[in-house]
C-alpha cells in the first residue's frame, strides 16, 4: 500500500531588493527547502515562447518585444514606473499565470518528499492572494542605505534608480508587519547569517 508524501509546510521569502533575500533562499536549499522563486517564473513566462508573450504582444504592441520574442524588460519596466495603469495591465496578465507555474513546482515539490517549501516573492507584502496561501511570512530585513549600497556595488545602477526602485515596494515597516519572523541581515557575517538561517529551517522542519 503506497503512501501519499506528507504536505509540506509553505513559507513565503520576502524583502527589498538588496535586502540579502537571494542569499538567504540559497542557504534554505542547501539545507534542504525546495526553493520556487516567483520572479524566475515570470522571467520564464515573459523570456521567447514564454506563455505571457501572446497577451503581452496584444496589450502593449510590438515596440515591448525585443528582437528574440521576449518581452522588453528595460522598455517594460520604464513604462511601468511612470504609468500606473499599464503596470496593473502587465501584472493582470503575469500574476495569473505565475501563480499557475508556481503551484505546480510546489506539487512537484511536494511529490519529492521536501519538508519545507519557500516561496521566494519580491512583492509578496503587495499582493493579495499569496499570504492566505502560506503557512508563515519570512522577512529579510536592512536599513535603506544598505538597500542602496549594495545594489550599487552589484547592479552599477544610479542612486535615483533604486531610490525608484525601494519606493516603489512595500515599506520596511509594512514587512515587518507582515512577519512572522524576521532576519535582520545588517553587518553580518556569512557564517552569522548562515547559522540565523539554520535555526530558522529548524523550527519550519527542516
Amino acid at each position: 500500500m503506497s503512501t501519499q508524501p506528507a504536505t509540506p509546510r509553505h513559507v513565503g521569502l520576502t524583502g527589498g531588493i538588496g535586502s540579502g533575500k537571494s542569499t538567504v533562499a540559497r542557504m534554505l536549499a542547501d539545507l534542504g527547502a525546495g526553493i520556487i522563486d516567483a520572479d524566475q517564473a515570470a522571467r520564464d513566462l515573459t523570456g521567447h515562447g514564454g506563455r505571457a508573450m501572446p497577451a503581452i504582444a496584444q496589450a502593449f504592441g510590438p515596440d515591448f518585444i525585443d528582437a528574440h520574442g521576449a518581452m522588453d524588460r528595460q522598455r517594460m519596466r520604464q513604462l511601468a514606473f511612470t504609468q500606473p495603469e499599464a503596470r496593473q495591465r502587465l501584472e493582470a496578465i503575469i500574476h495569473p499565470l505565475v501563480a499557475r507555474a508556481t503551484e505546480e513546482q510546489a506539487e512537484a515539490a511536494r511529490i519529492a518528499g521536501k519538508a519545507l517549501v519557500v516561496f521566494d516573492i519580491p512583492l509578496l507584502v503587495e499582493s493579495r492572494h499569496w499570504p492566505r496561501k502560506l503557512d508563515a511570512v519570512v522577512v529579510v530585513d536592512c536599513p535603506t542605505e544598505t538597500q542602496i549600497n549594495r545594489v550599487m556595488a552589484r547592479n552599477a545602477l544610479e542612486r535615483e534608480t533604486i531610490e525608484g526602485i525601494i519606493a516603489s515596494q512595500a515599506s520596511r515597516c509594512a514587512r515587518r508587519a507582515a512577519a512572522d519572523a524576521i532576519i535582520y541581515n545588517e553587518g553580518l557575517s556569512l557564517e552569522t547569517l548562515r547559522n540565523q538561517v539554520r535555526t530558522l529551517a529548524a523550527r519550519f522542519g527542516l
